[in-house]
């Protein structure tokens, strides 16, 4: 039976084309906050709160009680606004229990800070695959769904599903898989998991681009429209053609224009890099020379 006492707002963040979302119960008016955004420009360095105010500003203004702020992976498009949050709402931040692995990998790729702990630790709930949880009486469990980083999650709220980076809308296709620890194969593995769920579950995306046939952004799909529909993945598409699509666009694609520091910041649950000296935070940029093809 469909449970109605399910409240989603979403908040689209346009200059990283995410999606936030408040997911309430209207009966006891407990909240999480899912996939969070701090505004940045990366030319200045310069950090606002613009977008997250927003979404307090709706909590408030529907008297909505936080009781998790919920990361599905850490991104690198965007940087989260989870302690922004975490110190207005006095609330966890979660995050599935693989965020280890992503902590290790990019540990090493930006020469971290010696005190850097690769243990999840920055966060205070480190999720188990099919761990079940509750935001106020809704029923809530935790879905591992790796593929485009080895540390994604995606989290099923009654009949809805938050997919993180796994699909895009069903007219776009799927996640990029090229990421260090990223794999086409896990990646097809978690979406067929997903689309095993009714029909008629929601699907929430993390992320919306528009295409040449759509001008407006979306972010609510369906299990049933994914698999009718999605370019990518859509059924009688086997694992062996997926993989062949998803590498040969992800041969295509360059790196997103936040990667650097979105990474530092949110595998460290949303937070700077501890400050120097002089009490500035920095983001380090790995500097080296493009690979020439050889001839």
């Amino acid at each position: 039976m469909k449970n109605t006492n399910t409240e989603i707002k979403a908040f689209f963040h346009q200059s990283t084309n995410t999606i936030c979302y408040v997911v309430s119960d209207k009966e006891t008016k407990c909240a999480a906050i899912i996939d969070s955004c701090l505004d940045y420009d990366h030319a200045d360095g310069s950090l606002d709160t613009e977008h997250a105010d927003s979404v307090i500003q709706y909590i408030q203004t529907e008297n909505l009680k936080p009781a998790w702020i919920l990361e599905t992976h850490v991104h690198a498009d965007h940087l989260s606004a989870a302690p922004y949050f975490k110190e207005k709402f006095e609330v966890p931040v979660a995050i599935g229990k693989n965020i280890t692995k992503v902590q290790h990998t990019f540990g090493v790729i930006y020469n971290t800070e010696r005190g850097f702990r690769k243990d999840g630790s920055q966060f205070d709930h480190l999720f188990e695959d099919g761990e079940k949880f509750s935001i106020g009486n809704l029923n809530c469990e935790y879905i591992f769904t790796p593929g485009h980083t080895p540390a994604c999650g995606s989290y099923k709220i009654e009949d809805n599903i938050f997919v993180g980076d796994t699909l895009f809308m069903h007219d776009f296709g799927t996640a990029r898989c090229d990421f260090p620890g990223g794999d086409a194969r896990d990646l097809f593995k978690s979406i067929r998991r997903i689309l095993s769920y009714p029909e008629n579950t929601n699907l929430w995306m993390c992320h919306d681009y528009l295409t040449d046939n759509r001008k407006n952004y979306e972010w609510k799909s369906t299990v049933e429209k994914q698999r009718k529909l999605n370019p990518h993945v859509k059924d009688g598409i086997n694992e062996e053609e997926f993989v062949k699509i998803r590498e040969e666009k992800d041969s295509r694609l360059g790196a997103p224009k936040l990667i650097v520091p979105s990474i530092q910041v949110n595998m460290r649950a949303g937070e700077m890099p501890p400050p120097e000296r002089n009490g500035v935070s920095y983001l380090k940029v790995p500097v080296k020379f493009k690979e020439k093809e050889r001839t």
